[in-house]
């Protein structure tokens, strides 16, 4: 676990500081430097440019980390990396030259309510354009595991950019229609980026003809396109299907709910960068035991460092939302959901980089399109209910059921699971803390509040969590930290 240890504490730090820069962008500078229709719309495209990049990268992404370390022919990996850049852009031609074809109709599509988002709709294929591509380079990287850069490019220089334009937008400098077509230039910067710094870390021939395993290679890519299309669609749908129901400033204030509750993903993705390619080439290996072992510390780390964010936001996103503008108000089963639904998947461990990585990633093609089906019907019968509360409620239910899928087909294929003794003590703890210190509310500035309670937590929890050595990877990473700052 050494270099999943070095390189996901770098990481965590990385997407610590991107979540804090995206949180301060969420909660202060879109709430007050614009409108609420025009921080929906850009809520909006960006969710729906999330929905179509997996769709256009085609599984590049994964099907790269997968084969990657295959190849032991440089002229095999050269035609492999040849056709893993040009299947994107393939997809992308069909795309565009359907959307150009149909662009009347799906204009149409907004004209009963929100006709903000016309103006802008080409603007979601752009962006899903420099997603995708910035994914595939992000991937080439982290099979050579070098994952630290295109975190840090992936996880802060967006959110950096967005602060910048804010500020434009507050001073007056950028019209917010400007703001929205500059945003569009910094994606496809930031994927100009990434792209630079992957051909630095491994060289191509171009090669335009097909490796030996292209049957593999297609069949793959194009049943993990599926499978990682329902992922996103799980994480985004909720958003684009509000717009339909709801006025699109409702897009807005469920996002700031759901980024709150994200913020638990934080050790997930960091870990996830550098475990996936590791998991990849443990299975090539047929390193079972490693395997088993990887998976069970991916799991126990990770809930118990995302429990404890669980357990901060929770306890403390009242008090949060009394320094937010009064016209966003808090949904808190919005963020008890998606919280929990975001806890569920960081239990899983490196449960995603298995599947996707093994030969049972078929399985999971029929699972995530029931899922899918299950997701949307969720939608269209709880938002009209229960609103945007609706939403969360679709989204809990769909994960779960797909978390729990994920984890049965493992343990019935590799006959091993995550769980232990200590993985329901940590969830003990986490429930512990967060109906002990959730009704607790100090008599000071909600700042200051926020800022004792989080520290109080902080500390017992990383006390308790030392004392009953639950993660001995954490003790060791935490007893280091001591020993720094002496």
């Amino acid at each position: 676990m050494g270099v999943v240890v070095n390189q996901t504490v770098k990481n965590v730090i990385i997407t610590c500081l991107g979540f804090g820069i995206g949180a301060i962008n969420t909660l202060f500078l879109y709430t007050n430097f614009m409108e609420k229709e025009y921080y929906g719309l850009v809520s909006y495209l960006l969710s729906a440019s999330n929905l179509i990049w997996p769709l256009m990268a085609f599984g590049v992404h994964n099907t790269l980390i997968k084969f990657f370390s295959s190849y032991a022919d440089d002229n095999q990996q050269h035609k492999f990396l040849t056709l893993m850049l040009i299947l994107p852009s393939i997809i992308a031609l069909i795309l565009g030259t359907i959307g150009i074809l149909f662009y009347t109709t799906i204009l149409e599509f907004f004209e009963e309510e929100n006709t903000i988002i016309q103006p802008y709709v080409w603007t979601i294929f752009v962006i899903a354009f420099a997603l995708s591509y910035f994914e595939v380079f992000f991937a080439w990287s982290k099979v050579k595991l070098k994952s630290v850069f295109g975190n840090f490019i992936k996880e802060l220089f967006l959110r950096i950019c967005i602060s910048i334009l804010l500020f434009l937008v507050y001073f007056k400098i950028l019209t917010p229609d400007q703001f929205i077509y500059a945003l569009v230039v910094a994606c496809l910067l930031r994927m100009v980026i990434m792209q630079l710094y992957a051909f630095r870390l491994h060289r191509i021939t171009l090669s335009f003809s097909l490796p030996e395993n292209y049957k593999a290679v297609f069949k793959y890519s194009t049943l993990i396109l599926i499978a990682g299309s329902v992922a996103t669609l799980l994480i985004d749908l909720d958003k684009t299907m509000i717009e339909r129901y709801l006025p699109i400033e409702y897009v807005a204030k469920y996002g700031i709910c759901a980024y709150i509750a994200s913020v638990i993903i934080i050790p997930s993705r960091a870990m996830h960068q550098i475990t996936y390619p590791l998991t990849a080439k443990l299975i090539n290996e047929n390193a079972k035991k490693k395997l088993r072992d990887l998976y069970k510390k991916s799991s126990l780390n990770l809930l118990a460092t995302s429990g404890l964010l669980f357990v901060l936001i929770i306890c403390n996103v009242s008090q949060l939302f009394e320094i937010i503008p009064d016209e966003y108000e808090l949904f808190i089963w919005v963020v008890i959901l998606i919280g929990s639904a975001k806890l569920f998947d960081n239990l899983l461990g490196n449960n995603n980089s298995i599947l996707y990585s093994s030969d049972y990633y078929r399985i999971i093609l029929y699972i995530g399109i029931g899922m899918a089906i299950l997701t949307v019907v969720l939608n269209i019968l709880c938002i009209p209910v229960f609103g945007v509360t609706g939403a969360a409620i679709a989204t809990f239910v769909a994960v779960s059921c797909y978390n729990m899928a994920k984890v049965w087909i493992v343990y019935k294929k590799f006959n091993m699971h995550p769980f232990s003794k200590k993985t329901f003590l940590t969830l003990l703890l986490i429930l512990g803390y967060v109906f002990g210190f959730y009704f607790w509310d100090l008599p000071f500035h909600p700042f200051m509040n926020i800022t004792i309670k989080s520290i109080l937590i902080s500390l017992s929890y990383t006390i308790i969590l030392y004392a009953l050595t639950i993660s001995p990877d954490l003790n060791v990473l935490i007893k280091n930290s001591i020993n720094k700052l002496r």
